[in-house]
């Protein structure tokens, strides 16, 4: 076993359930199409990185999908909103005696290997890894022991999220390393300028 994991969080692709603020302008149907794509895009990108793969599902567990079981462990969602569900991940995967685990969402089409790469050789020196985004929060969070405050006290999906967990790390005199700040897909005008990095990735599919 390595000692490296990556945590994916993702949500079962079903009208009404993903991408919502983006579904208020293209339809919930539409919508769902999009965080398919999405999803495809994180699943290359985690792919070829050396280190343990764990997706954790928001609903239900699907053994026929995306994401095939020889390459990916799966697992459930555990808690009452976001900072419970993440601080149960990280438990889960320090319990099972991995040394450095990552956890990134699934709607950052600007994100690719060498961010996950990065991100494990910084851990080598650094007790936390975060990569930011432009909106106030953080696409990635690389922790080598599990650190409570980075979970509670948040408002999650809000623009103080990224700010608040460095707070944490100050105040706790963690050693942080930061990795380039991207941008996620949430709304309408995200995808319209994000979408054709995605069209790229079809068009050459080794992802680096």
């Amino acid at each position: 076993m390595t000692k490296k994991a990556i945590i994916v969080f993702v949500k079962n692709p079903e009208p009404g359930k993903v991408k919502t603020r983006l579904a208020k302008d293209i339809g919930d149907a539409a919508a769902v199409d999009v965080y398919k794509k999405l999803l495809q895009h994180t699943h290359d990108v985690i792919l070829p990185v050396d280190a343990d793969k764990f997706v954790f599902y928001a609903e239900k567990i699907k053994r026929l999908d995306l994401w095939k079981t020889n390459s990916f462990f799966k697992q459930l969602q555990q808690g009452n909103d976001l900072g419970e569900r993440m601080h149960h991940a990280f438990s889960f995967l320090f319990e099972l005696r991995y040394e450095q685990v990552l956890i990134i969402g699934s709607d950052c089409p600007q994100l690719s290997s060498n961010h996950l790469n990065k991100a494990f050789d910084l851990l080598e020196t650094h007790d936390v890894c975060i990569g930011p985004v432009d909106d106030g929060g953080y696409y990635l969070l690389g922790l080598r022991a599990v650190h409570a405050p980075f979970f509670t006290n948040k408002a999650w999906s809000t623009d103080t999220v990224f700010k608040s967990t460095m707070k944490d790390a100050t105040k706790a005199k963690l050693n942080v390393a930061l990795i380039e700040q991207l941008r996620d897909v949430d709304t309408l005008t995200d995808w319209e300028e994000l979408k054709k990095l995605l069209d790229d990735q079809k068009a050459s599919p080794t992802v680096k």
